[in-house]
């Protein structure tokens, strides 16, 4: 399995986190880098830059790795939009994986001898520039002054437009979870009037079973989905029913994917031998089945 070197303590938490999820679909992937290079068509060192957090990676190269695992893509795409805003700090809109430039300053206006007058190209163009001693003077129109209001304009478009995206996948997101999320019991009918209503997590019947040398629960018959904490859904009550089964217990069999869940699931991991990340993937759903 692959050992990754740390990451810079001053990159963005929002970077960071795609770059480790990332990491994680390739490792739970089992492909090398050249594998991973033929089989994408982004060579060995891109895909370095891109797994060492220097280089954003564009959306075709996330889009062709979810491809060639079988990750969901929607939920990839999100964070590298995510990651996306964070890098560029929503001032201007770059090509996918470049940093945003950083914005000339500008030397304008007149005043006595000795006198300097200065304004960067991010004032308002209503703003004065400041100077440092005689009167004050207001810069003409010029294209730097032009300049900068397209810049905000064009920021203030990319940001609407990543902010729309992001809550679109993220409502697609619930929804999808949601289906495969049992319905609550209904309240009572002998409850008394006024109590407030309290609906229950949802709970799943572990059926444990072995066929043809594998361990079933009778919930699914994954063997490599990709779980990790905050999932939930039937998949997740078929990983808790085989921890329960192997000794570690996850807690209720609820189908969500909560801390005691991840603590079971990287005792697992740890006896097993495996990268002990507490993410459920090919090499995990081996160990619970075999």
């Amino acid at each position: 399995m692959s050992r990754w070197k740390g990451l810079s303590e001053e990159l963005d938490p929002r970077v960071r986190h795609l770059v480790v999820c990332l990491r994680r679909v390739k490792d739970h992937s089992g492909l090398s880098m050249r594998q991973l290079a033929a089989k994408t068509g982004y060579s060995a060192s891109s895909w370095e830059r891109y797994l060492s957090g220097r280089s954003l990676p564009p959306r075709e190269a996330v889009e062709a790795l979810a491809s060639v695992t079988g990750e969901d893509p929607v939920r990839l795409l999100a964070l590298r939009d995510v990651a996306a805003a964070a890098r560029t700090g929503g001032r201007t809109a770059t090509a996918p994986g470049e940093s945003a430039p950083a914005a000339p300053e500008t030397t304008t206006g007149e005043a006595g001898p000795g006198t300097t007058t200065t304004a960067s190209t991010e004032t308002a163009p209503e703003t004065a520039p400041r100077t440092t001693t005689g009167p004050a003077t207001v810069a003409p129109e010029g294209p730097g002054r032009r300049g900068s209001v397209r810049i905000a304009v064009a920021a203030g478009v990319v940001a609407l437009v990543l902010a729309v995206s992001s809550a679109v996948v993220l409502v697609a997101r619930l929804a999808e979870d949601g289906e495969e999320r049992a319905q609550p019991p209904p309240v009572s009918p002998t409850a008394p009037a006024g109590a407030a209503s309290v609906s229950s997590a949802p709970s799943y019947t572990c059926r444990v079973e072995r066929i043809a040398g594998r361990w079933y629960a009778g919930l699914s018959r994954t063997r490599d989905a990709i779980l990790l904490n905050g999932h939930a859904g039937t998949q997740v009550a078929e990983a808790q029913c085989l921890l329960r089964r192997a000794g570690y217990s996850p807690g209720d069999i609820d189908g969500i994917y909560g801390p005691l869940t991840e603590r079971a699931v990287k005792r697992l991991q740890k006896r097993a031998g495996l990268v002990v990340d507490g993410i459920v993937g090919p090499h995990t759903w081996g160990a619970l089945r075999g």
